[in-house]
């Protein structure tokens, strides 16, 4: 997706929900993958999120958010791929404190992933999860998107695009002088607060 089909998309969805929630999972990623090399993105054996992970590393780049640039865990890794398509699921024991584990599962993740993933929440490590509708999984992680099956408005793929793009954006910050000047009004039509 480009820059003028995730635009469409956003006019699409303006009225559904979708962009907020969608908004507010991309912002809590933002905010908890603050470590180089700390964000730990990981699928199913069916399916590593290569998408996602390029999406988050142009986001990271073109945005310098070094936090955002994702470690891509694979559960099967070539032992002839290059050093950083080669990280294994031995990763996910290693996850600590200040560091996301961030986990994509269009279909219900398996047990050893479940197990792993409540191993590195016992850790420390913050847990994401963008999942089709796996509870188990939504009760391990502190923030969770659930994008069911049979939604008609959003699919899976289209929600890891404005998740990204969420993440990406820096957050909106209102200008001091905005904030003074609203502040000096309040007191002036409710007046100085007094202890």
């Amino acid at each position: 997706m480009d820059a003028e089909q995730i635009t469409m998309l956003r006019e699409v969805l303006s009225t559904t929900g979708w962009l907020e929630r969608t908004g507010e999972f991309g912002r809590a990623l933002r905010v908890t993958s603050r470590t180089p090399g700390g964000l730990l993105l990981v699928g199913t054996p069916g399916g590593d999120p290569w998408h996602l992970a390029a999406h988050l590393d142009d986001e990271s780049r073109l945005g310098d958010v070094p936090g955002l640039a994702p470690t891509l865990v694979r559960w099967a890794p070539p032992a002839d791929a290059p050093a950083h398509l080669r990280v294994g699921l031995e990763r996910l024991e290693a996850a600590r404190r200040g560091e996301t584990l961030f986990v994509v599962a269009e279909e219900d993740a398996p047990v050893p992933l479940l197990e792993r993933v409540d191993d590195a929440r016992r850790t420390g490590a913050t847990i994401l999860a963008l999942e089709g509708g796996d509870r188990e999984l939504r009760g391990l992680a502190h923030e969770a998107l659930t994008v069911p099956p049979d939604e008609a408005l959003m699919s899976f793929d289209g929600a890891q695009h404005l998740v990204s793009a969420a993440a990406g954006q820096e957050p909106a910050r209102t200008p001091r002088g905005i904030r003074h000047r609203l502040a000096r009004l309040l007191d002036a039509v409710s007046g100085p607060v007094v202890d």
